[in-house]
């Protein structure tokens, strides 16, 4: 008998492709651990909420008023919810088509897709169009949108970040394409050499790859740091002379956590440049709710702005996007109530800015404590957290250790992240799923865990790495690299 549609035999190769690692071996090891009974410290995706962080009082309080628009008429509505949430819940749905329960555009609520393009005019200094703004379910939806839309077949390649977030690698995968690696400099902060991508693109003209697109996440993941200024202009520079369409992946532009390196959106650096750059790099940004102070990821809320897209190109990705009808409503609601925030004299101002510099403030220390506390292990190596939700520690591995991985059948750094998971509780992600160089180990952790609990994590931490170290250890030292 012959295979039916959905055995595995008749399935679609480019589907048995897609590896994604943060919701790979190690996390599903640590849910069957937590199902036996044992507390897992779930540190392998950006999750806020998930590992303590509150809501913000005020979008949630909009947001329940668009849901239950009933309680609008109710008398008492004023001793629960303060006057200006109530007036941001009225506004929000006169915007809509009927409520929460209808479909909106499937570029998303026209009046909120201005919100978001007034919010890129104040942040960047240049305007933006609406039209170009679509929303979306979010950032990692658009992103595969956009792939979606580039991707023709495996001789189409797209530059990515290694180490990079291991959506780009499984979209790719599963469009058909080729994903063509840059690697970024660890000893230089995570740096970008343009003299990498130079080469990159080189070798991959060399097999018969069209490179048509680079990937920039900014600030990184899992790498955390942020780009600068010059860094973008390099960039920029590079896309134009290669003609290649930028897509600038800035979904953790709230999170910085040192003032020497702010957050710059390429947008902006793109349109200081001037023509011809300005009038003809290709770029695609990709913002969310997820992240920042707001964690809100079960919302699935987020937006793509397009800058030198043709016409006709829009409205292929509009064809397409209407295909799934509508973006999430909420989710839309979320995003216009972070692109247009509360304003000094509004009611709930003064709670609001208590509430997300409460967040910032603690996610700041975190990152300082876990990066220190990572140097302080025996062959543990790791950069500052500059921006992002986490951190990317090298681990020197003793060759002993490499070895044991090997007689288990195991990359190395899955190895030491499996051991370090059964004996503490802590699931983080092996550096193998994001990329790095061959013989170089790492894993990547959030900095989400709730700030009392981090000494304790890092204390476990440190008692095993220095355990496993001892076991394997064979005397000899170790250098950086």
């Amino acid at each position: 008998m012959a295979p039916r549609a959905l055995d595995y035999e008749s399935l679609n190769e480019n589907v048995k492709k897609v590896q994604y690692a943060v919701r790979g071996e190690l996390y599903l090891r640590a849910s069957e651990l937590q199902k036996e009974g044992k507390k897992i410290i779930f540190t392998n995706v950006g999750n806020p909420h998930a590992l303590g962080q509150k809501p913000l009082s005020f979008p949630r309080q909009v947001v329940a008023l668009c849901q239950a628009p009933f309680l609008l008429d109710d008398p008492n509505v004023g001793l629960l919810f303060p006057a200006d949430a109530i007036a941001k819940a009225k506004h929000y749905l006169a915007l809509t088509a009927g409520g929460l329960g209808a479909y909106s555009d499937s570029r998303g609520m026209p009046g909120v897709r201005k919100e978001v393009a007034d919010f890129i005019e104040r942040r960047d200094g240049y305007p933006s169009d609406p039209e170009l703004i679509f929303l979306t379910d979010g950032a990692s939806k658009g992103v595969m949108q956009i792939l979606n839309t580039i991707i023709r077949g495996e001789s189409d390649g797209v530059l990515v970040p290694v180490p990079q977030y291991p959506l780009y690698s499984a979209a790719i995968s599963l469009f058909g394409g080729s994903l063509v690696p840059y690697y970024l400099e660890e000893t230089e902060n995570w740096g970008l050499d343009v003299n990498n991508l130079r080469q990159s693109v080189a070798q991959a003209r060399y097999k018969g790859i069209t490179v048509k697109a680079m990937v920039i996440i900014n600030p990184g993941n899992p790498t955390g740091q942020c780009l600068s200024e010059s860094n973008l202009r390099e960039i920029l520079r590079f896309c134009y002379q290669e003609n290649l369409a930028l897509l600038g992946d800035e979904v953790y532009q709230q999170n910085i956590y040192q003032d020497e390196r702010p957050f710059i959106s390429a947008r902006k650096v793109m349109m200081g440049m001037g023509p011809p750059i300005s009038k003809e790099v290709q770029l695609v940004s990709f913002h969310t709710v997820s992240k920042g102070y707001w964690g809100e990821c079960g919302q699935r809320g987020g937006y793509f702005e397009m800058t030198n897209i043709p016409p006709k190109t829009v409205d292929e990705i509009y064809k397409v996007a209407s295909v799934s009808l509508s973006p999430n409503v909420p989710a839309q609601i979320f995003m216009g109530l972070m692109v247009n925030p509360l304003k000094p004299g509004d009611i709930s101002y003064e709670q609001f800015i208590r509430e997300s510099k409460g967040v910032l403030e603690s996610l700041r220390r975190r990152a300082r404590m876990m990066t220190d506390g990572f140097n302080s292990c025996k062959n543990v190596i790791c950069n500052f957290t500059e921006g992002a939700m986490y951190s990317f520690p090298q681990i020197q591995l003793p060759p002993k250790a490499i070895e044991a991985a090997k007689r288990a059948g195991k990359v190395p750094d899955v190895f030491y992240c499996l051991k370090l998971l059964e004996a503490t509780g802590i699931s983080t992600v092996p550096g193998s799923g994001f990329g790095q160089k061959d013989g170089v180990f790492h894993l990547r952790t959030t900095i989400l865990p709730a700030e009392e609990e981090m000494p304790e994590i890092m204390d476990s931490f440190k008692k095993f790495n220095n355990e496993f170290m001892e076991q394997y250890d064979d005397r000899s030292g170790y250098s950086r690299m």
